[in-house]
């Protein structure tokens, strides 16, 4: 059949979004709704975002990589969770510039990462808008009955893990934009992170067994680790000094004149999509060796005191973060 321009919504949906349905649940997409089967002894986590052209990401990005960010964004709150995905709702908002080749992308990207996830599409809605193109994902995983990890469980005296560098979403939206002068390597790896970030998924049953409080950095590591202290009730000590950088994000560090400004500009910075938790001391050791199995980095940024909030460090001192993360206004 010849590729259209433009294509309406039910062949939108036979042609693309119903080869991603999921095998057993979805119904083939004919229906409204996806049955699930219940779980003895599991916990159904879900979660929910959406990204909006202009906003989340940028109005020339491939909307392969669009489709793949959308879905590893969700993925990355289950792992967080250290719960496991198994499927995921989809709407679909399309803009003038999707026309029939930008959707092909767009399920093009989502059937790639469904393989390398072990995902499926259960179900969902596509509508035509005058607007910018806009996209919203519910991803559903498992988790056995109450071990899902919560925010509020951080206590004093606990030390704060994180895993992967810190500052690669950042300067990679600063890269798309042109405005980083770094070698090329180091500015296509920043894009590509970005672009495609890497849900911690091999590390969620790691945070499941150990840590008492979690959450995934995505409105930047010191506004997610404040989120984690107001929760607990407790006060958090972030330690700028140790924040984790990838070799792109240092060799740009390594050009800045403010070292103090230029690590809170990082650790402010959003779209990490690492894992930041908080686990009691007599587990360093078995998380230390958990992360070497799986060749994750991890980083232990600072500790849980009592008081409330959070608190950032440089050079033992505190500083005030004239931007601690990202938040839509």
């Amino acid at each position: 059949m010849p590729a259209l321009d433009v294509a309406g919504e039910f062949e939108t949906i036979e042609r693309l979004l119903k080869p991603l349905a999921h095998p057993e649940w979805a119904r083939g997409l004919t229906d409204d709704v996806a049955i699930l089967p219940s779980r003895p002894g599991q916990d159904l986590v879900l979660t929910k975002d959406a990204m909006v052209e202009g906003v989340h990401f940028l109005p020339g990005d491939p909307l392969d990589t669009v489709a793949r960010k959308l879905l590893r964004v969700n993925l990355s709150d289950l792992a967080a969770k250290g719960a496991e995905p198994f499927g995921y709702l989809l709407s679909c908002f399309w803009s003038e510039r999707c026309g029939w080749p930008e959707r092909e992308a767009f399920a093009a990207g989502l059937a790639e990462d469904q393989a390398r996830f072990g995902v499926g599409l259960l179900g969902g809605d596509t509508v035509k808008t005058p607007g910018p193109a806009s996209f919203s994902l519910t991803a559903l995983g498992w988790v056995p009955a109450g071990a899902a990890v919560s925010r509020a469980g951080a206590q004093v005296g606990d030390l704060v893990f994180v895993t992967g560098s810190i500052g690669d979403g950042l300067l990679g939206l600063r890269a798309a934009r042109g405005e980083l002068a770094l070698d090329e390597e180091r500015i296509a790896a920043l894009i590509d992170h970005y672009r495609t970030p890497t849900p911690r998924l091999d590390f969620a049953p790691v945070v499941r067994e150990f840590a008492t409080a979690s959450v995934d950095v995505s409105d930047g590591l010191a506004a997610d680790l404040a989120h984690v202290a107001r929760a607990s009730g407790a006060a958090i000590m972030l330690n700028l000094n140790v924040l984790p950088l990838s070799a792109a994000a240092q060799a740009w560090f390594d050009d800045r004149v403010d070292a103090q400004l230029s690590l809170e500009d990082l650790a402010g910075g959003g779209d990490d999509y690492q894992i930041a938790f908080t686990a009691h001391p007599r587990h360093e050791e078995s998380l230390r060796r958990e992360a070497e199995r799986r060749l994750v980095r991890l980083t232990r940024v600072g500790e849980v005191a009592a008081g409330v909030g959070l608190t950032a460090t440089y050079d033992g001192r505190p500083v005030q973060m004239a931007r601690p993360g990202w938040t839509h206004r």
